[in-house]
């Protein structure tokens, strides 16, 4: 008898542990943060900036309490994670939910299946993912193993921007305004800027590493509006993944990582043990607009030695310059899928659009924009308006008319060359619409992204929620229309797989997936800024005929919208 009962003991603690490994609070609060010489309230998941780390295995499903205990509204979404047929969890507001409003929850479904290596959260209302977000180690799932060497320890690496004002406030100036936001005040690297930053030498992050092992970093920019240049001075780093799939092992010296992108690093503790060594990101940026140009700096360190935190004390990474769209690219045009012979060879359509920043017209040039007009963005010369009632989604699932128009163009609406010197004026000022694009389940959709230099020429890095994609073609100036498929431009073979890719400045990018994940799923410019100006599109993707090709029905604790 008490075999038995030993026996069940033990079956329901196996059970009971891995209940709770795959079920998470996260509750949001307001949270006083004091960096750069002064203290503002901040929102957090769990009091923590960045957010806590998720922990899964391969092909897992979570369960994520989202508690609302700030005050404004609230959006999670699992970046990277392609929940297949499970739109209602992908989080973005009034895409595919309303908001969770203050003092509500709403339990997130969190369905992993193909992601095999580093993925992230964050939230999707507003601009509230500034101090929102956290990343996600993903793990094979045994005996799968690694296909490279296991590292000693992992270290998450979050990169971020920091405002001394509040983040809200900058976001509403700016849209009342019509003009940039004013830019951070400084970068961080895990929430700490460093000590180049006033008040900040012990704000300054340090990791401490033992000469021969092996370290697995975990990164993620997790930054609003700057593409990211970053190096440990003296230290290779050898790239193994990408925005949660395997790659070629790249070695590099310094890598770029784009707003939403994750990589992962292995890093060699293999110099002199005696020497503190500095790591360092700062802005990659293109156009004529304003950014934040200083340099976060953290320091490495080996366990034998004192760091210590003087300007004069260690070696310094060497970075690119700013605007070195070389290195960038030459970095991101690196990567390669770890396997051959992925790639769809035949499409079933290709959709090709343009992606501007724009200007409107204000009342007595009242605005601050130029010549007092108000910045916007657009796809396709639509200028994306975010419904204000009701989501996509639940107008979609349940037939509800005059939330969206279904006329997203498949081509621009003009064909002018897009990244001449000096455009006619007539072409900068967009169309406001809520427009999307309807897929049948099971295309094969190529998607062209040309950027242009309406009003100010810049890199664009836009991300697709619901899919990875086959990245087969970059390059600068227009893509050639008339050449129909341009392979001798296109890497069929072993293109990067990934949910998050640069358009380079007056340049484009081709990207290959299948439509085999019905729902309403969001792109966009990671930029912020280009994403509240509506440089994004909607897709719907329709359901197939098999059960298993349909969406899942909605939960029932979704948060209500309010007409």
């Amino acid at each position: 008898m008490s075999y038995s009962f030993f026996h069940f003991f033990l079956i329901s603690l196996f059970l009971y542990k891995n209940c709770i490994a795959h079920r998470y609070t996260f509750t949001v609060r307001d949270v006083p943060y004091t960096k750069l010489c002064s203290t503002k309230t901040i929102l957090t998941v769990n009091s923590q900036f960045p957010g806590p780390v998720i922990k899964v295995h391969k092909g897992d499903t979570i369960y994520v309490n989202v508690r609302n205990r700030a005050s404004e509204n609230i959006t999670m979404h699992w970046h990277g994670v392609e929940q297949p047929r499970n739109p209602w969890s992908d989080g973005p507001e009034y895409i595919t939910q309303c908001p969770i409003r203050p003092g509500s929850n709403f339990m997130y479904k969190v369905i992993f299946s193909i992601e095999d290596t580093t993925v992230w959260w964050h939230a999707h209302s507003l601009w509230t993912r500034a101090t929102v977000h956290g990343l996600i180690f993903v793990y094979p799932r045994p005996p799968e193993s690694l296909p490279f060497p296991k590292a000693d320890h992992e270290v998450p690496l979050v990169l971020g921007e920091w405002w001394k004002r509040d983040v809200r406030e900058v976001l509403e100036e700016f849209i009342r305004t019509g003009g940039a936001p004013n830019v951070s005040d400084a970068l961080t690297i895990n929430g700490h800027p460093g000590f180049l930053y006033p008040c900040s030498k012990s704000d300054t992050f340090h990791l401490t590493v033992e000469k021969g092992k092996t370290y697995r970093i975990r990164m993620v920019n997790a930054a609003m509006n700057l593409i990211l240049f970053f190096a440990i001075a003296n230290h290779s780093l050898t790239v193994v993944a990408a925005d949660g799939h395997y790659i070629k092992p790249l070695k590099a010296t310094y890598i770029t990582i784009s707003p939403g992108e994750t990589l992962d690093m292995l890093l060699q503790a293999d110099q002199n043990p005696k020497r503190t060594y500095y790591m360092a990101a700062r802005a990659y940026q293109t156009g004529n607009i304003d950014f934040d140009n200083t340099t976060t700096i953290g320091i490495l360190s080996y366990s034998s030695c004192k760091a210590k935190t003087s300007s004069f004390s260690g070696y310094y990474p060497t970075l690119p310059f700013y605007n070195d769209t070389s290195a960038a690219f030459g970095f991101f045009t690196n990567i390669k899928s770890l396997y051959s012979g992925q790639v769809p060879v035949q499409i079933s359509r290709r959709i090709i659009t343009t992606i501007s920043i724009n200007l409107r017209m204000c009342p007595q040039n009242s605005c601050e924009g130029p010549n007092g007009s108000r910045l916007a963005a657009s796809m396709n010369n639509i200028s994306f308006v975010t419904p204000s009632h009701v989501d996509i989604l639940k107008a979609y699932y349940y037939h509800i008319k005059g939330v969206y128009g279904t006329r997203f163009p498949e081509f621009p609406p003009l064909f002018f060359n897009f990244t001449a010197e000096n455009q006619p004026l007539f072409l900068e000022t967009p169309r406001l619409a809520t427009e999307v694009k309807v897929i049948e389940f099971g295309q094969v959709v190529e998607l062209v992204i040309q950027g242009t230099s309406l009003v100010n020429a810049l890199d664009h890095p836009m991300h697709l929620h619901g899919f990875s994609f086959f990245v087969v073609g970059v390059g600068f100036g227009n893509f050639n229309i008339s050449e129909g498929e341009p392979t001798s431009l296109y890497n069929l073979v072993d293109p990067p797989y990934k949910n998050t890719m640069t358009v380079p400045i007056n340049g484009w990018i081709a990207i290959r997936f299948q439509a085999n994940n019905p729902g309403v799923w969001f792109m966009h410019c990671h930029l912020d800024r280009h994403q509240t100006w509506g440089m994004n599109v909607v897709f719907i993707v329709k359901n197939g005929r098999e059960p298993n090709q349909q969406i899942l029905p909605p939960p029932h604790d979704l948060p209500p919208c309010y007409e």
